[in-house]
């Protein structure tokens, strides 16, 4: 997904009563401002009707809704959503209906919408950025979350291979194949080389709630989700994790 001249990972489908189909990407995606600039409620982003580029689409998408452009129109002030409320929808083109399957990448699902994650909670990704465009094998990726904060706005996850540039805005299913999170942030503090994941039951409920679209949903995968295929037992990079973060907390770094 080409939006300006950020290149970004969709998530998601979704769909509403009228019968269209929306990609999801991460709101930053529409930023014009620096990396440095996570704040939704202050940043200024591309306005809504910007056309999106869709890989393997004959046609552009347009941007329908930005949850930065929402909070800063309804002069948002909680700062957690500010900072965690990450979510844009594109309309595809209709031409293009034909070309959309909702399942997820590599690992089939998703199966619905989870509301939270546990530390220690399998989490799945799967990337689209051209830095590893011929690394296809880093593209599908397993990992562990680390729990959720700011109100549930974010998740906290490390995955074997971390997300990178290029593969913002792109989803999170949990273990049972349920859709949680959409990747934010590359984070370097206070945990390193984890990602932060904005909630997707928030995001999307903020969506349905202020966004003057109508309800939108979570499209369902065609495709089972494959659970040989998330089956690598994490437990010891959990427990990596987890003395990482003691070691950090002795030394006064987290």
């Amino acid at each position: 997904m080409i939006t300006g001249s950020n290149q970004c990972t969709s998530n998601f489908v979704f769909t509403d009563s009228k019968g269209n189909i929306f990609l999801g990407q991460a709101a930053h995606c529409a930023s014009i401002g620096d990396a440095s600039n996570t704040n939704g409620c202050t940043t200024p982003s591309l306005p809504v009707g910007t056309p999106v580029r869709i890989e393997g689409g004959t046609a552009p998408g347009f941007l329908v809704y930005n949850s930065w452009r929402t909070m800063q129109a309804r002069k948002e002030s909680d700062e957690n959503t500010c900072r965690y409320n990450d979510l844009a929808l594109v309309l595809v083109n209709p031409r293009d209906y034909d070309k959309v399957n909702p399942s997820f990448p590599h690992f089939g699902g998703p199966t619905g919408l989870a509301t939270a994650t546990n530390s220690g909670d399998k989490v799945l990704n799967f990337g689209a950025s051209s830095l590893l465009k011929d690394l296809k094998d880093l593209k599908p990726r397993q990992g562990v979350s680390r729990g959720q904060g700011a109100g549930g706005w974010t998740h906290t996850v490390f995955t074997l291979i971390p997300g990178v540039p290029g593969d913002s805005g792109s989803g999170f299913l949990d273990g049972q194949g349920r859709a949680f999170g959409v990747l934010s942030t590359l984070q370097l503090l206070p945990e390193p080389l984890s990602n932060g994941v904005s909630d997707l039951f928030l995001t999307l409920n903020y969506a349905n709630h202020f966004g003057n679209l109508g309800e939108i949903a979570l499209a369902n995968g065609t495709e089972p989700f494959n659970s040989a295929l998330a089956s690598t037992d994490l437990s010891g990079l959990h427990g990596t994790l987890t003395l990482l973060e003691q070691i950090l907390d002795l030394l006064n770094l987290r």
